[in-house]
């Protein structure tokens, strides 16, 4: 007597929680790594024309959140702790935007370093694309700096004294804390990027950005291209500095961030899962 095959559809389901052994509908942290390298050559060998398009697109998106964490922050009465918190998630929007939109972001794209790494992308793409990117994302966030100050909102409810105050106090930071802010900062930001590449879905992957962007945010770490929004819209509200103490800021801060972003992640999970590593 014939033996009854099972249906294609419960075989093909069988098949895949064989392979899901854990019973969680994520990628593992070998396959991000590989979906990170993959993404990586893309973004390495991107037309530059389009790459500048899509940088000021991410300035933009950053800039969004800046601004919404600036709101968010002023006039709180909630606290330091919680006040930070809900300007953290607010700021969240920014690389929500940039990763679920689509755009290409200088410190998300620290992680290219897995590439380059692995030889998949050369030295000379690596620093084409970060130099576009954050040239572009520049370019991106200090225009809505500049609608925002021509829009007016800036005069409401006090969020203009408050993009002073931050302003300000960031152009004061020490080389030494704005460099090691930096590391911390990208070091949660490319945390938030690689984790989301773990998700099959945009809700999981909303999810995974927002708590290490709001963790960063609230305690006080540097974000470059975030500085790109932040301190030139508070000058512009009469915040004491100018372009040498803007400039200041972003070198330690740019210097912070590609180390913790392309050092303390990419090289870290390329030395863990690497091509060269596990062959």
């Amino acid at each position: 007597m014939a033996v009854k095959k099972a249906p294609a559809r419960r075989r093909a389901t069988r098949e895949q929680q064989s392979l899901n052994v854990t019973g969680i509908d994520a990628y593992s942290p070998m396959e991000i790594a590989a979906r990170v390298e993959t993404a990586g050559i893309t973004k390495a060998r991107m037309p530059l024309d389009k790459l500048l398009m899509l940088g000021m697109l991410a300035g933009v998106f950053i800039a969004f959140g800046a601004a919404f964490y600036t709101l968010v922050i002023t006039g709180n009465t909630l606290g330091f702790g919680v006040g930070k918190l809900l300007g953290g998630v607010a700021f969240s929007l920014g690389l929500v935007l940039v990763v679920i939109a689509g755009a290409e972001l200088f410190t998300g794209n620290n992680l290219i370093v897995m590439a380059w790494a692995d030889s998949e992308a050369s030295t000379m793409q690596l620093i084409r694309n970060w130099a576009a990117t954050y040239v572009s994302n520049g370019a991106g966030a200090m225009v809505i700096a500049l609608l925002m100050f021509w829009s007016g909102t800036l005069q409401l409810g006090g969020v203009g004294a408050t993009a002073a105050e931050i302003a300000q106090t960031k152009m004061q930071l020490p080389f030494i804390e704005a460099f090691v802010r930096g590391i911390l900062c990208n070091a949660l930001v490319c945390l938030a990027v690689w984790i989301s590449y773990a998700s099959h879905r945009v809700s999981g992957k909303i999810m995974a950005l927002i708590f290490p962007v709001t963790a960063f945010v609230a305690l006080g770490f540097e974000h470059s291209i975030a500085n790109f929004y932040l301190i030139p819209v508070g000058l512009l509200q009469g915040a004491e500095g100018n372009l040498g103490d803007f400039v200041q800021n972003m070198v330690p801060v740019t210097l912070g961030n590609i180390v913790g972003g392309g050092g303390a992640v990419a090289l870290v999970y390329w030395v863990i899962y690497g091509k060269r590593n596990n062959s």
